[in-house]
């Protein structure tokens, strides 16, 4: 049997906002462990830390205190480019309102993140090709504007952005979110696959129906992880009727 290493943890992680002289602490004191090959989901309510929360761990944010490593990797670490790499590299984000470039197109969305690695063209639209259909997309779609592809075939796009240089840890912000049940059910089937074909999937959602559908569930409120859930597949959103 083989032994999962810690992919990503987060050591007692504070994020403190201040503006003029109001404080709003977002996370009081967050620890979790995830371990490669992980479907998890972070589920609360509006406002209770969880894009704050998966901005850090996706370190596109820094914490007001405690630590984050990836791979072992203490990130404070590291310079700017050094973290920049590992984002590059080591990480793929989906977002609920896709962060496509509209006067791009869907080819060249998806090969975004190869670029700063140095990967010649041919090779770049090889892998944003395949990227795609492993996303559920369809060729078709490649030399058209994201603004002419509906909301689910948009988030197709984005989650072929997202795996197109095959990071380990995808880390998605209420992807189904702007979507109807449909594209909802096509989305988190793609995150089932990816995830069996080895990837680590942190899921921020407030859908229930599609928390069941990983491995784990962790409750956030008020900035604390307050309860693990064991998921029920049988609510899952693939095995309902809605």
């Amino acid at each position: 049997m083989l032994t999962r290493r810690e992919i990503l943890v987060l050591e007692d992680i504070v994020k403190v906002y201040r503006a003029s002289s109001v404080e709003t602490q977002a996370l009081r004191g967050i620890t979790l462990r995830v371990y490669s090959g992980d479907f998890i989901a972070i589920m609360g309510p509006s406002g209770s830390g969880k894009t704050t929360l998966l901005n850090i761990m996706g370190l596109l944010d820094k914490p007001t205190s405690g630590r984050v490593f990836i791979d072992g990797l203490d990130v404070s670490k590291l310079s700017s480019s050094e973290i920049a790499r590992i984002r590059n590299y080591k990480i793929g984000f989906v977002f609920q309102f896709y962060n496509l470039i509209n006067r791009l197109s869907v080819l060249e969305n998806i090969e975004i993140p190869l670029i700063p690695r140095g990967i010649p063209r041919s090779r770049r639209v090889e892998m944003a090709t395949k990227a795609l259909l492993r996303a559920g997309g369809e060729l078709s779609w490649l030399p058209k504007k994201p603004n002419q592809l509906s909301g689910g075939q948009q988030q197709r796009v984005a989650i072929a952005r997202a795996i197109v240089g095959e990071p380990e840890i995808i880390l998605a912000d209420e992807p189904t979110g702007n979507l109807d049940i449909a594209s909802s059910k096509i989305v988190v089937k793609t995150f089932q696959e990816l995830n069996k074909t080895g990837a680590t999937i942190i899921v921020v959602t407030h859908n229930p129906e599609v928390a069941y559908c990983t491995q784990k569930i962790h409750v956030i409120r008020d900035g604390l992880l307050v309860s693990v859930i064991e998921p029920d597949p049988d609510k899952c959103i693939l095995n309902t009727t809605t």
